[in-house]
C-alpha cells in the first residue's frame, strides 16, 4: 500500500499517535506525518503511507494555512491554553494598535520556537528538557508570513484570525510576539490547520472514516496517488526503452526525454514511463537522475 493520506487530525492526539494508530490499522510498517500539528490543534495533517514517506520532505516544504484564536492578557508556558499562566496584564489596546500589530508580524521575519515543542537540541527535544526544567536559549529562525489577517475582533482579548506561512512557523510564536509587542502578552487559545499544500480541510477524513473505508475494502476511497500532490513539479516523460534503467535508479541521458521542451535542470521533477509514476528526479549534466524511485 503506497499513497498518501489527508487526515482530519483531532484535538487531544499528537502527530505521532496518529502516524501509530494508522500503522496498526492499515498494516503497514512504513507510515510518517508530514509536518507536525501540535496536540491540541485540530486539522490537515497529510500522512504518507509505505513508499510515499519518500517523498515527505517535499511535502513539508509546503505552505500551511492556519484559522486561530489569540488571547491577548494573559502568557502561558506553552504558549496555549494547556500552559500554566505564568502572566498576566490589563488589555488596553484597541483594534487599530491589533492590526498594526498583524503587519508588523508579517512578511520574512524572525521566530524564536517555543521551548514546548518537538525541535531538538543536542539530541533532545525542547518538551521533554522544559518538563526537566532545564532552561534553552534557541535562536531565531527565519520563516514567511505570506498573510497574517484579523478576522473578528472580540473585544477587549479575543481576536480570530488567519494565517498562511512557511515551513518550521510556530501560530503559538506568533501569538506570543504579537502580544508582547502589544505589551499585555497572549496565548493561542485555538488552532486548526486548514490547509498544507496540496491538501485541504474540506477534503480529509477523520479516523473514524479511514477505519470505516479500510474494512469495507474500500482504500481508493481515502488514499491519494503519490504523484498528486506534487503540483509544483513539472512531469517528464521518459522512452519506455530505458524502464529498467529508471527502475534500478540510474541516470538517464536526455536523449530519451519524449517532451524535452519541459526540462528544467537543478529543479526536481516528476518522472513518468510506459504510464506509470516512477519517483522523482533531478536534471544534471545532460542526464536525468533519481532521487526516488517509489516503484
Amino acid at each position: 500500500m503506497n499513497g498518501i493520506i489527508n487526515v482530519l487530525k483531532p484535538p487531544g492526539m499528537t502527530s505521532s499517535n496518529v502516524v501509530v494508530y494508522l500503522r496498526k490499522l492499515l498494516k503497514v510498517p512504513k507510515v510518517g506525518h508530514t509536518g507536525t500539528l501540535d496536540p491540541q490543534a485540530v486539522g490537515v495533517l497529510p500522512i504518507c503511507i509505505g513508499k510515499a514517506t519518500k517523498l515527505s520532505d517535499f511535502l513539508m516544504s509546503d505552505r500551511k494555512t492556519y484559522i486561530g484564536e489569540l488571547t491577548l492578557g494573559v502568557k502561558t508556558d506553552t504558549l496555549d491554553v494547556e500552559g500554566k499562566v505564568i502572566s498576566s496584564k490589563p488589555v488596553k489596546c484597541n483594534i487599530e494598535n491589533i492590526e498594526e500589530a498583524f503587519k508588523v508580524f508579517s512578511g520574512d521575519i524572525e521566530q524564536i520556537p517555543p521551548v514546548y515543542s518537538a525541535i531538538k537540541y543536542k539530541g533532545q527535544k525542547l518538551y521533554k528538557l522544559a518538563r526537566e526544567g532545564i532552561e534553552v536559549s534557541m535562536p531565531p529562525r527565519e520563516i514567511t508570513i505570506y498573510k497574517n489577517e484579523i478576522i473578528k475582533y472580540y473585544p477587549p482579548d479575543k481576536v480570530f484570525f488567519k494565517v498562511e506561512c512557511s515551513k518550521g512557523t510556530y501560530i503559538r510564536s506568533l501569538c506570543r510576539d504579537i502580544g508582547d509587542y502589544l505589551g499585555c502578552g497572549a496565548y493561542m487559545s485555538f488552532l486548526m490547520r486548514s490547509q498544507s499544500g496540496y491538501f485541504d480541510i474540506s477534503h480529509s477524513y477523520t479516523l473514524d472514516e479511514i477505519e470505516k473505508y479500510y474494512k469495507n475494502g474500500a482504500i481508493e476511497s481515502f488514499l491519494i496517488p503519490m504523484d498528486l500532490p506534487l503540483i509544483k513539479l513539472k512531469s517528464i516523460y521518459i522512452s519506455s526503452k530505458v524502464y529498467n534503467k529508471l527502475l534500478n535508479g540510474n541516470a538517464v541521458y536526455v536523449d530519451f526525454i519524449d517532451n524535452k521542451q519541459d526540462i528544467v535542470y537543478n529543479e526536481y521533477v516528476k518522472v513518468y514511463c510506459k504510464g506509470q509514476f516512477i519517483g522523482v528526479g533531478i536534471f544534471k549534466d545532460d542526464c536525468l537522475k533519481m532521487k526516488n524511485v517509489l516503484l
